[in-house]
C-alpha cells in the first residue's frame, strides 16, 4: 500500500527541502504544491538578483505561503554575494563596533536585498557567544565573546531582519560559542553546569525571544547538563522545558541541517533524524543542502513509519505543520507592500571601516608585498572570496599555503619591499606562525588577521590588524587602512 495522502501532506508540512541550481526543477515546484513546508536556498541557487527572484516567484507560485529560507549572515557567510564576498561586516565586527543602531540597519538592510528576491526567513543571526578561541565553526560569526553584548547586538539584528518582513532566526540553541569541533562533521560537546550555561550562553537566546523573533534554530552539540548524551535538535528538555517552558517562545523551531554529523551519526540517517528531532519538539526539520525528491521521500515515508508504530505521535506533528504553517503566514503579514526601500550605497563598508583595530604603525613609504595565506573555509561558509587581492592598487599579492612555502622565496620576491601578512586564523593554520616569525626576522611585516582573532599576537611584526572577517567590506577597510586602495 502507499502512504495515506493526507499523512504524507502532513509530514511535507514540516520539511525544508533544497534543490541543485539556479532553477527550481519541476519535482522542487511540485512538492511545495503538494504542502512541502518550503525550500532553503544556496549559493548554488544564486547567480543575480533577478534569477533568484524568478526562481523564488516560480515556488510561490505553486503556493502562496511557502517558506523561502536562506543562510545570509553577513561577513563570512554569504548567499547572495558568495561570488565576490558580502558588501557587509559580520557580527564580530558589528560586536566590536558595539552600535546596536547600526547592527539594527545593516541587519534591515541585509534584510531588504533578501525580501527583494522573494526569501521570507534567514536563517540569522548566530547569536551564539564565541568563548572558545579554537572554535572552528562560530568565530567571527558571533558578535563577540560577552554575553550582555551579545545579547544587546541578537535584539537589534532580530528587530532590524524582522522590520522588512523577514522572519529571523536566532541559532544555534542553546549556544555552540564554547565548543571546540564543528558539527557539520562530529558530535561537539559543551561541558558546562547549568548555572554556566544560564550566565554564558542562554541570554542571547533569552533577547532574541523578548525581540519576538520568529524562528530559533537547535545546535547539533551534547550539553551533558541538559542533553545527556544526544545532541540538543533530540532533546526535549532544551526544546520545549528551556525553550518553551523556561524562555517563553511561542515561534517555530527549526533544526539545523540533519545532513550534518553532529545529527546523522547520533540517529542513524537523516530519516531517522527526521522523527526524532520531530518528537523532541522541533517545528520545522532542515534537512541540509544535498537534497532531491528521493531523500524527501524516504523522510517522509520515515515520519509517517514512525506516526504508525508509535515514535511519534499524530498530536506532535499537527502542531509542528501548524507552527511552520504560522510562520508562514507571519512573514506574508508582515512584509511591506511594495518595495522594502533601497539599500544605502556603502552602510556596510563604512561599518566595516569602523571595526578595524590597528596595533602598531602599519603604514610606511614602500609599496609592499602583499602575502595571502591559504585558508580552508567550513561548511558553513562556503568557497566565497575574501583577502584585499580586490581592493588593491599597484601592489604585488602572493598566494601561499603556509606549509608549502619556503620564507626564502618570500624574502627573496619581497627584496626591500616590506611584507603584509593576509591571513585567517593564521595562529592555527599549519605553518602559521612560523612562517610569520621567518618572515619577521628579516622584514617589516604588518600581520592582518581576518579570522577570530583570540589573543595571539606575534612578536617581531610592525603591526598587527584586525578586521573581525573576511567578507567583501572587510577586505576593503583593512586595504584602506594600510593605504593599498587607489
Amino acid at each position: 500500500m502507499g502512504i495515506d495522502p493526507g499523512l504524507r501532506r502532513l509530514a511535507l508540512g514540516t520539511l525544508l527541502a533544497a534543490y541543485p541550481g539556479p532553477v527550481p526543477p519541476d519535482w522542487a515546484v511540485a512538492l511545495v504544491a503538494e504542502g512541502l513546508a518550503g525550500h532553503t536556498l544556496f549559493g548554488g541557487n544564486v547567480h543575480d538578483p533577478g534569477q533568484l527572484a524568478a526562481g523564488t516567484a516560480a515556488l510561490r507560485a505553486a503556493r502562496t505561503d511557502v517558506l523561502l529560507a536562506i543562510d545570509e549572515e553577513g561577513g563570512d557567510v554569504t548567499r547572495l554575494a558568495h561570488a565576490t564576498g558580502s558588501p557587509y561586516p559580520g557580527n564580530a565586527a558589528l560586536g566590536e563596533v558595539d552600535d546596536t543602531a547600526l547592527t539594527r540597519e545593516v541587519y534591515a538592510a541585509i534584510g531588504g536585498e533578501l525580501a527583494a528576491v522573494g526569501v521570507t526567513v534567514d536563517l540569522a543571526p548566530t547569536v551564539d557567544v564565541n568563548t572558545a578561541d579554537e572554535n572552528p565553526v562560530i568565530g567571527t560569526r558571533a558578535f563577540g565573546a560577552d554575553p550582555g553584548r551579545v545579547a544587546a547586538h541578537t535584539a537589534a539584528a532580530v528587530a532590524g531582519l524582522q522590520s522588512v518582513g523577514v522572519a529571523a532566526c536566532a541559532k544555534h540553541f542553546p549556544g555552540h560559542g564554547a565548543t571546540v569541533a564543528d558539527s557539520h562533521h562530529e558530535l561537539p560537546t559543551v561541558d558546562a553546569d547549568a548555572a554556566l550555561l544560564r550566565a554564558r550562553d542562554l541570554p542571547p537566546f533569552a533577547a532574541a525571544v523578548d525581540a519576538g523573533v520568529r524562528a530559533v534554530m537547535t545546535a547539533h552539540i551534547r550539553v551533558p547538563a541538559l542533553t545527556g548524551d544526544g545532541p540538543a535538535t533530540f532533546s526535549r528538555a532544551v526544546l520545549v522545558d528551556l525553550l518553551r517552558g523556561e524562555y517563553g517562545f511561542t515561534g517555530a523551531v527549526v533544526t539545523d541541517a540533519l545532513e550534518m554529523k553532529g545529527a546523522t551519526v547520533a540517529a542513524g540517517g537523516v530519516g531517522p533524524a527526521a522523527v526524532r528531532a520531530l518528537a523532541a519538539g522541533a517545528d520545522l526539520l532542515c534537512l541540509g543542502a544535498k537534497v532531491d525528491a528521493a531523500l524527501v521521500e524516504r523522510v517522509v515515508a520515515e515520519i509517517v513509519g514512525a506516526l504508525g508504530d508509535g515514535r511519534l505521535d499524530r498530536a506532535r506533528v499537527e502542531q509542528a505543520a501548524g507552527r511552520a504553517a504560522a510562520l508562514a503566514a507571519w512573514t506574508g503579514a508582515a512584509r511591506p507592500p511594495g518595495p522594502t526601500g533601497g539599500v544605502e550605497v556603502g552602510l556596510g563598508y563604512r561599518a566595516a571601516r569602523r571595526a578595524v583595530r590597528v596595533e602598531g604603525d602599519p603604514t610606511g613609504p614602500a609599496r609592499p608585498l602583499v602575502v595571502q595565506v591559504y585558508a580552508a573555509a567550513t561548511v558553513a561558509e562556503g568557497r566565497v572570496p575574501w583577502g584585499l587581492g580586490p581592493h588593491l592598487a599597484d601592489v604585488e599579492q602572493l598566494r601561499v599555503v603556509a606549509t608549502e612555502v619556503d620564507p626564502a622565496t618570500v624574502r627573496r620576491l619581497a627584496g626591500d619591499r616590506p611584507v603584509v601578512l593576509v591571513g585567517r586564523h593564521l595562529h592555527r593554520l599549519p605553518g602559521g606562525p612560523a612562517l610569520v616569525e621567518a618572515l619577521a626576522a628579516t622584514h617589516q611585516v604588518t600581520v592582518v588577521e581576518m579570522g577570530w582573532p583570540g589573543r595571539w599576537r606575534p612578536a617581531g611584526v610592525r603591526a598587527f590588524v584586525t578586521t573581525f572577517g573576511a567578507s567583501h567590506a572587510n577586505g576593503r577597510a583593512a586595504a584602506e587602512v594600510l593605504g593599498l586602495t587607489c
